[in-house]
Protein backbone atom coordinates (compact mmCIF):
# COMPACT_ATOMS: atom_id res chain seq x y z
CA UNK A 1 0.00 0.00 0.00
CA UNK A 2 1.14 3.07 -1.13
CA UNK A 3 1.90 6.30 1.56
CA UNK A 4 -0.38 8.57 -0.13
CA UNK A 5 -3.05 5.84 0.50
CA UNK A 6 -2.46 5.45 4.07
CA UNK A 7 -2.48 9.43 4.60
CA UNK A 8 -5.65 9.62 2.71
CA UNK A 9 -7.39 6.68 4.41
CA UNK A 10 -6.30 8.39 8.17
CA UNK A 11 -8.01 11.83 7.05
CA UNK A 12 -11.09 10.14 6.35
CA UNK A 13 -11.12 8.58 9.06
CA UNK A 14 -10.37 11.61 10.99
CA UNK A 15 -12.93 13.64 9.76
CA UNK A 16 -15.58 10.33 10.33
CA UNK A 17 -14.45 10.55 14.23
CA UNK A 18 -14.90 14.44 14.32
CA UNK A 19 -18.06 13.97 12.51
CA UNK A 20 -19.20 11.65 14.94
CA UNK A 21 -17.46 12.90 17.90
CA UNK A 22 -19.44 14.47 20.40
CA UNK A 23 -19.15 16.79 23.40
CA UNK A 24 -20.94 17.05 27.13
CA UNK A 25 -24.48 17.77 25.97
CA UNK A 26 -24.74 15.90 23.23
CA UNK A 27 -23.41 18.18 20.48
CA UNK A 28 -21.18 17.16 17.43
CA UNK A 29 -17.98 18.86 16.93
CA UNK A 30 -17.95 19.13 13.53
CA UNK A 31 -21.29 21.18 14.19
CA UNK A 32 -19.49 23.27 16.68
CA UNK A 33 -16.95 24.10 14.44
CA UNK A 34 -19.53 25.26 11.69
CA UNK A 35 -21.07 27.03 14.01
CA UNK A 36 -17.92 29.07 15.24
CA UNK A 37 -17.17 29.80 11.44
CA UNK A 38 -19.91 30.74 10.78
CA UNK A 39 -20.25 33.04 13.20
CA UNK A 40 -16.91 34.48 12.42
CA UNK A 41 -17.90 35.59 9.10
CA UNK A 42 -21.89 36.50 10.14
CA UNK A 43 -20.87 39.05 12.86
CA UNK A 44 -18.80 41.36 10.64
CA UNK A 45 -21.46 41.23 8.17
CA UNK A 46 -24.00 41.82 10.84
CA UNK A 47 -22.54 44.35 12.18
CA UNK A 48 -22.00 45.92 8.64
CA UNK A 49 -25.69 45.76 7.98
CA UNK A 50 -26.84 47.18 11.03
CA UNK A 51 -24.75 50.09 11.02
CA UNK A 52 -26.10 50.80 6.84
CA UNK A 53 -29.83 50.21 8.52
CA UNK A 54 -29.45 52.37 11.29
CA UNK A 55 -27.57 55.23 8.67
CA UNK A 56 -30.52 55.02 6.46
CA UNK A 57 -32.96 54.70 9.62
CA UNK A 58 -31.07 58.00 10.66
CA UNK A 59 -31.68 59.62 7.28
CA UNK A 60 -35.47 59.26 7.45
CA UNK A 61 -35.78 60.41 10.83
CA UNK A 62 -34.16 63.71 9.91
CA UNK A 63 -36.35 64.17 6.70
CA UNK A 64 -39.20 63.35 8.71
CA UNK A 65 -38.06 66.25 11.18
CA UNK A 66 -37.10 68.48 8.43
CA UNK A 67 -41.03 68.40 7.06
CA UNK A 68 -41.95 68.25 11.48
CA UNK A 69 -40.25 71.59 10.99
CA UNK A 70 -41.39 73.24 7.84
CA UNK A 71 -45.13 72.07 8.90
CA UNK A 72 -44.20 74.16 12.43
CA UNK A 73 -42.54 77.15 11.01
CA UNK A 74 -45.72 77.28 8.23
CA UNK A 75 -47.71 77.12 11.66
CA UNK A 76 -45.65 80.02 13.23
CA UNK A 77 -46.33 82.20 10.06
CA UNK A 78 -50.20 81.15 9.98
CA UNK A 79 -50.57 82.25 13.60
CA UNK A 80 -48.69 85.34 13.15
CA UNK A 81 -50.65 86.16 10.17
CA UNK A 82 -53.96 85.41 12.01
CA UNK A 83 -52.82 87.27 15.43
CA UNK A 84 -51.88 90.80 12.92
CA UNK A 85 -54.83 90.48 11.27
CA UNK A 86 -56.61 90.55 14.98
CA UNK A 87 -54.44 93.64 15.83
CA UNK A 88 -54.95 95.41 12.58
CA UNK A 89 -59.16 95.06 13.38
CA UNK A 90 -58.83 95.77 16.86
CA UNK A 91 -57.27 99.01 15.50
CA UNK A 92 -59.62 99.53 12.92
CA UNK A 93 -62.37 99.47 15.20
CA UNK A 94 -60.92 101.75 17.54
CA UNK A 95 -60.77 104.29 14.73
CA UNK A 96 -64.53 103.61 13.59
CA UNK A 97 -65.30 104.06 17.44
CA UNK A 98 -63.18 107.34 17.15
CA UNK A 99 -65.73 107.98 14.07
CA UNK A 100 -68.43 106.80 15.85
CA UNK A 101 -68.36 109.24 18.93
CA UNK A 102 -67.44 112.34 16.05
CA UNK A 103 -71.28 111.48 14.90
CA UNK A 104 -72.87 111.20 18.29
CA UNK A 105 -70.78 114.46 19.81
CA UNK A 106 -71.01 116.89 16.41
CA UNK A 107 -73.21 118.97 15.11
CA UNK A 108 -73.45 118.02 11.42
CA UNK A 109 -74.14 114.73 10.03
CA UNK A 110 -70.91 112.86 9.55
CA UNK A 111 -70.18 109.98 6.47
CA UNK A 112 -67.85 107.23 7.24
CA UNK A 113 -65.48 107.04 4.24
CA UNK A 114 -62.10 104.45 3.58
CA UNK A 115 -59.20 106.18 2.08
CA UNK A 116 -58.20 103.90 -0.75
CA UNK A 117 -55.31 106.03 -2.65
CA UNK A 118 -53.07 108.84 -3.06
CA UNK A 119 -52.98 111.42 -5.95
CA UNK A 120 -49.46 110.38 -6.97
CA UNK A 121 -48.48 114.34 -8.11
CA UNK A 122 -49.05 115.40 -4.28
CA UNK A 123 -48.41 112.05 -2.44
CA UNK A 124 -48.52 113.54 0.94
CA UNK A 125 -51.21 115.98 0.72
CA UNK A 126 -54.12 114.26 -1.37
CA UNK A 127 -55.86 111.12 -0.58
CA UNK A 128 -58.94 109.71 -2.35
CA UNK A 129 -61.99 108.12 -0.39
CA UNK A 130 -64.45 105.48 -1.41
CA UNK A 131 -67.49 108.20 -1.17
CA UNK A 132 -68.80 110.14 -3.88
CA UNK A 133 -71.60 111.94 -5.45
CA UNK A 134 -73.95 108.68 -5.24
CA UNK A 135 -73.71 108.82 -0.97
CA UNK A 136 -73.93 112.75 -0.78
CA UNK A 137 -70.61 114.10 -0.86
CA UNK A 138 -69.95 117.75 -2.69
CA UNK A 139 -67.19 119.71 -3.23
CA UNK A 140 -65.30 121.55 0.07
CA UNK A 141 -67.30 119.32 2.56
CA UNK A 142 -64.86 118.83 5.31
CA UNK A 143 -62.70 115.76 5.81
CA UNK A 144 -62.26 114.98 9.72
CA UNK A 145 -60.87 112.63 12.39
CA UNK A 146 -61.69 111.86 15.79
CA UNK A 147 -58.31 113.71 16.04
CA UNK A 148 -59.18 116.47 14.31
CA UNK A 149 -59.32 118.79 11.03
CA UNK A 150 -57.98 116.26 7.81
CA UNK A 151 -58.44 119.07 5.03
CA UNK A 152 -62.01 119.42 2.39
CA UNK A 153 -63.31 117.79 -0.74
CA UNK A 154 -61.65 119.69 -4.02
CA UNK A 155 -63.25 116.68 -6.56
CA UNK A 156 -66.18 114.50 -6.60
CA UNK A 157 -66.83 111.04 -8.94
CA UNK A 158 -69.98 109.11 -8.48
CA UNK A 159 -67.82 106.55 -5.98
CA UNK A 160 -65.22 108.36 -5.15
CA UNK A 161 -63.73 111.63 -4.09
CA UNK A 162 -59.98 113.85 -3.77
CA UNK A 163 -59.97 115.02 -0.75
CA UNK A 164 -56.56 117.74 -0.45
CA UNK A 165 -55.11 117.92 2.96
CA UNK A 166 -54.51 121.16 5.25
CA UNK A 167 -51.03 120.52 4.60
CA UNK A 168 -50.94 121.60 1.18
CA UNK A 169 -49.46 124.15 0.16
CA UNK A 170 -52.63 125.89 -1.79
CA UNK A 171 -54.66 124.98 1.33
CA UNK A 172 -55.65 127.54 3.96
CA UNK A 173 -58.17 128.30 6.56
CA UNK A 174 -59.48 130.64 8.79
CA UNK A 175 -58.46 129.54 12.31
CA UNK A 176 -57.78 131.05 16.08
CA UNK A 177 -55.58 130.58 18.66
CA UNK A 178 -57.44 129.01 21.55
CA UNK A 179 -61.60 129.21 22.19
CA UNK A 180 -63.35 131.49 19.38
CA UNK A 181 -65.34 133.49 22.03
CA UNK A 182 -62.20 134.28 24.17
CA UNK A 183 -59.61 134.98 21.89
CA UNK A 184 -58.46 137.59 19.82
CA UNK A 185 -55.69 135.39 17.95
CA UNK A 186 -56.86 135.51 14.69
CA UNK A 187 -54.97 134.20 11.72
CA UNK A 188 -54.75 132.03 8.45
CA UNK A 189 -53.72 128.88 8.73
CA UNK A 190 -52.03 127.20 5.19
CA UNK A 191 -49.98 124.65 4.68
CA UNK A 192 -46.37 124.14 4.14
CA UNK A 193 -46.31 120.46 2.11
CA UNK A 194 -45.00 119.11 5.45
CA UNK A 195 -46.78 116.49 6.62
CA UNK A 196 -46.01 117.35 10.45
CA UNK A 197 -46.60 120.92 10.68
CA UNK A 198 -48.97 124.13 8.79
CA UNK A 199 -47.82 127.75 10.06
CA UNK A 200 -50.57 130.32 10.92
CA UNK A 201 -49.84 133.99 9.73
CA UNK A 202 -51.54 137.20 10.17
CA UNK A 203 -51.71 137.10 14.16
CA UNK A 204 -51.50 140.10 15.72
CA UNK A 205 -48.07 140.59 17.75
CA UNK A 206 -49.60 142.30 20.08
CA UNK A 207 -51.47 139.16 21.26
CA UNK A 208 -49.48 136.65 23.35
CA UNK A 209 -49.04 133.09 21.94
CA UNK A 210 -47.47 130.49 23.75
CA UNK A 211 -46.48 126.70 22.23
CA UNK A 212 -49.00 123.92 23.17
CA UNK A 213 -52.32 126.06 22.96
CA UNK A 214 -55.08 124.83 20.51
CA UNK A 215 -55.78 125.97 17.01
CA UNK A 216 -59.73 125.66 16.15
CA UNK A 217 -60.83 126.80 12.52
CA UNK A 218 -63.32 129.96 12.84
CA UNK A 219 -65.53 129.81 9.74
CA UNK A 220 -65.08 132.93 8.20
CA UNK A 221 -63.18 130.80 5.15
CA UNK A 222 -66.71 130.01 3.87
CA UNK A 223 -65.68 126.38 4.04
CA UNK A 224 -65.17 124.89 7.40
CA UNK A 225 -67.51 125.44 10.17
CA UNK A 226 -66.40 126.77 13.56
CA UNK A 227 -64.93 124.89 16.09
CA UNK A 228 -62.76 122.28 14.53
CA UNK A 229 -59.82 121.28 15.88
CA UNK A 230 -56.71 121.87 14.06
CA UNK A 231 -53.71 121.26 15.98
CA UNK A 232 -51.36 122.40 18.15
CA UNK A 233 -48.98 125.27 18.43
CA UNK A 234 -45.40 123.95 18.76
CA UNK A 235 -43.37 127.37 17.94
CA UNK A 236 -43.91 131.18 18.03
CA UNK A 237 -41.83 133.17 15.89
CA UNK A 238 -42.65 136.25 17.90
CA UNK A 239 -44.09 139.40 16.58
CA UNK A 240 -44.09 143.16 17.49
CA UNK A 241 -46.93 145.64 18.01
CA UNK A 242 -46.47 146.10 14.09
CA UNK A 243 -45.34 142.81 13.23
CA UNK A 244 -47.40 139.89 13.39
CA UNK A 245 -46.48 136.59 14.81
CA UNK A 246 -45.60 133.12 12.56
CA UNK A 247 -46.74 130.39 14.12
CA UNK A 248 -45.89 126.58 13.45
CA UNK A 249 -48.96 124.06 14.39
CA UNK A 250 -48.83 120.36 14.20
CA UNK A 251 -52.30 118.76 12.77
CA UNK A 252 -53.52 116.67 15.49
CA UNK A 253 -55.21 114.34 13.26
CA UNK A 254 -53.12 111.35 12.00
CA UNK A 255 -52.74 112.63 8.32
CA UNK A 256 -49.90 109.88 7.70
CA UNK A 257 -51.09 107.30 9.36
CA UNK A 258 -55.02 107.57 9.39
CA UNK A 259 -57.13 104.70 7.12
CA UNK A 260 -61.09 105.32 7.63
CA UNK A 261 -62.66 109.49 7.70
CA UNK A 262 -65.43 111.17 8.34
CA UNK A 263 -67.00 113.71 5.28
CA UNK A 264 -69.03 116.49 7.57
CA UNK A 265 -71.97 116.76 5.71
CA UNK A 266 -72.32 120.55 6.10
CA UNK A 267 -72.94 123.30 3.27
CA UNK A 268 -71.20 127.09 4.89
CA UNK A 269 -74.46 129.37 5.69
CA UNK A 270 -74.97 132.25 2.80
CA UNK A 271 -73.74 135.32 3.55
CA UNK A 272 -75.37 138.27 3.84
CA UNK A 273 -74.89 141.78 1.61
CA UNK A 274 -73.05 142.95 4.49
CA UNK A 275 -71.09 140.11 5.02
CA UNK A 276 -69.58 139.76 1.59
CA UNK A 277 -68.35 143.56 1.76
CA UNK A 278 -66.36 142.33 4.87
CA UNK A 279 -63.86 139.60 4.34
CA UNK A 280 -63.06 138.61 7.65
CA UNK A 281 -66.43 138.92 9.21
CA UNK A 282 -67.81 135.54 11.06
CA UNK A 283 -70.96 134.21 8.95
CA UNK A 284 -74.41 134.01 11.13
CA UNK A 285 -75.35 130.15 11.28
CA UNK A 286 -78.66 129.50 10.00
CA UNK A 287 -81.39 128.36 12.14
CA UNK A 288 -81.69 124.41 11.75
Amino acid sequence: MTPWLVVILLLGNFVLMAFDARIDGGQRVIRIWAQTAADFVQSPVTTVSTGVSNYFASIANLRSAQDENDLLRQRIQELEVELQGKEDLASENDRLRGLLELKEDGKYKVLSARIIGRDPNVWFDSVIIDKGSLAGVTLNMPIVTAGGLVGRVTAVGPLSSQIDLITRDKAGLGAVVGELSESNALGVVSGTSDRNVVVMRYVSGSVEVQPGQVVYTTGQDGIYPAGLKVGEVVEVESGSATTPHIIYVRPTAALGTMHEVGVLLYEPPERSEFEKAVPNATPTPRAQ
